[in-house]
């Protein structure tokens, strides 16, 4: 797969509704799915977490666990449904993750890590790969690092995300752990250097184009969470920019195909603001963006929202793009 560029998993973002309209702007970059707890994969209604539209691919399921059989299982799982990639998270801080020993806790047992990781490769075919951090607590030290990325690798799996923030375990929430650790870019692209026969994906902080390209002369790709969320037309420019696409969508384009997916989606029984919630950045930084945001969140929010209500403020959106076409 071709990894240059990629959309971080994000819990409560990257649903299958948000990955269907972030691939309406961009054919290219890698998608990740929340991170879904294994038991919660082998258990749960599996129709309802991982099911996905095959428009979505290349598509990645992130895991949380370190059980190695449950790993395993939900590793061929994820192969049997149709997926390009399996991914263990090691990074997320949270105490309620910490709690269920997975996440960035784990950078902690590298040991019990590889043996995951090993479980996973030997049960699919896909690629395993891991997002970590660059350190945790007092910990961000490039041997540690190296050593923990090693283990990994000898463990089967060749592609690595760093989030470039250590993870502050205890006295940070999960928010507070994506701002207040500094970024360390140098100790990834030392990661790289140091390991050239690696695939490393940069993540933490990055918003724009050159930035992209400049971590791409140092890394094999990027991966862009937040900032895709808040601005997801900014997928556009990454096309044009990154992936040389000469025909992307205008906003008004992507309003139309939604349409069409809301239709679809609404007759199955999925409310409507389920939907509508991640398009609420389409015209961030477009003239009537606060009016916009404004009546989605007037009306899309309500729990009796309808087909209809969404056909209405579809037709805002597009009479905006049409309006801002004019304007420039």
């Amino acid at each position: 797969m071709n990894r240059k560029v990629s959309v971080a998993p994000m819990m409560d973002c990257t649903d299958r509704h948000d990955r269907f309209f972030l691939r309406l702007m961009s054919k290219n970059v890698i998608l990740y799915t929340e991170m879904v707890a294994t038991k919660s994969a082998i258990h749960g209604d599996r129709k309802k977490i991982l099911s996905y539209s095959p428009e979505e691919k290349p598509l990645a399921l992130q895991v949380g666990g370190s059980n190695k059989e449950e790993l395993a299982e939900v590793a061929k799982i994820a192969e049997d449904m149709g997926y390009d990639e399996i991914n263990i998270n090691l990074g997320c801080p949270s105490k309620k993750v910490q709690k269920n020993k997975f996440g960035a806790c784990l950078m902690k047992e590298p040991d019990l890590v590889a043996e995951c990781i090993n479980s996973m490769v030997n049960s699919c075919k896909i690629p395993v790969t891991a997002k970590t951090r660059i350190g945790f607590d007092d910990i961000e030290d490039f041997d540690y690092l190296n050593q923990f990325i090693h283990k990994m690798h000898n463990a089967g799996t060749n592609t690595f995300i760093l989030h470039a923030r250590k993870a502050m375990l205890t006295g940070l929430s999960p928010k507070q752990n994506l701002n207040i650790p500094k970024l360390n870019y140098d100790m990834v692209y030392k990661i790289k250097k140091e390991n050239p026969g690696l695939e490393i994906i940069i993540n933490g902080g990055i918003t724009k184009i050159d930035e992209i390209n400049n971590h791409l002369d140092h890394c094999d790709g990027v991966m862009i969470g937040r900032s895709i969320y808040q601005n997801p037309y900014s997928l556009v420019e990454i096309e044009k920019n990154i992936f040389k696409t000469k025909n992307c969508p205008t906003r008004e384009q992507v309003a139309e195909k939604l349409l069409e997916y809301l239709d679809k989606e609404v007759k199955l029984g999925t409310k409507v603001n389920h939907i509508m919630r991640h398009t609420v950045g389409l015209y961030h930084g477009q003239i009537g963006s606060k009016d916009w945001k404004r009546y989605l969140s007037d009306n899309m929010m309500a729990r009796d929202s309808d087909f209809q209500k969404a056909k209405h403020i579809m037709t805002i959106v597009q009479n905006n793009e049409k309006a801002n076409q004019v304007s420039s």
